[in-house]
């Protein structure tokens, strides 16, 4: 399996795919949400991806085209709480600015569950879900009542609410498959929000070459030990193929 996996990551990083357009849909709010849809197959299963703090949808400017390669359709979508990143502007951030709505991390909450709504209803079937610090913390408490979330990845979530142990409590029972990824910093830290967690269905990944990088531009190719992080990720992948 790790050989199939290697062979995977070296087609992922010769082959580069462009397949994106840029879309909108509505939040339960009225909230206009921006996404960059990469699509290469109408039957694909869709992986939807969501930004940091103070990021947008530019997150994923590089680490999409590689995730068309392992057979999903990406949506990366711009949450009402961010800002700008890859020279990619939040237009959903925007948006709530121009509409005077909250923009605080929970708020963002409900754009994701239009993302999730969106892309289960394009395609009828069950999505990964892969989130960035902030957004992989909203990411697990979704998954938690959520029966259309198929698996996890979640990048250094926390507990990033005002209310302490949210994230461990509700995920108390978690019955999916989650990739869970840290900074060596961050490692001890991981393993307390995922300990009322079987540990059965979760992946922890700490980085050994190096300290790493916090939530998922760990991937970015320019950061050190990003290879290391794709190998496990793509480890991942081939569990929770159908």
């Amino acid at each position: 399996m790790k050989f199939a996996a290697l062979l995977t990551l070296l087609s992922i990083f010769i082959m580069e795919t462009t397949a994106q357009r840029t879309i909108t849909f509505l939040s339960k709010d009225g909230l206009t949400i921006t996404a960059d849809l990469y699509e290469t197959d109408e039957n694909n299963p869709y992986l939807l991806l969501f930004h940091q703090a103070r990021y947008s949808r530019g997150e994923y400017k590089e680490s999409a085209e590689r995730f068309l390669k392992l057979g999903y359709n990406c949506l990366a979508v711009d949450l009402r709480s961010g800002n700008e990143v890859n020279f990619v502007t939040n237009k959903t951030a925007e948006a709530a600015k121009a509409k005077n709505l909250p923009t605080n991390y929970l708020d963002a909450r409900p754009d994701m569950q239009a993302a999730i709504d969106y892309a289960v209803n394009k395609s009828k079937k069950d999505i990964v879900v892969l989130g960035s610090s902030y957004s992989a913390s909203l990411a697990l408490l979704l998954a938690k009542s959520n029966p259309r979330i198929k698996a996890l990845i979640v990048f250094s979530p926390g507990e990033y609410f005002d209310k302490p142990n949210l994230i461990r409590d509700t995920i108390a029972g978690l019955d999916i498959p989650v990739f869970a990824a840290s900074t060596a910093d961050e490692y001890s830290y991981l393993k307390e929000l995922f300990s009322k967690v079987n540990p059965v269905n979760v992946n922890l990944f700490k980085p050994s070459k190096g300290k790493g990088v916090h939530g998922s531009s760990a991937l970015w190719k320019k950061n050190p030990g990003s290879e290391e992080y794709w190998l496990s990720l793509l480890l991942f992948f081939d569990q929770i193929k159908d």
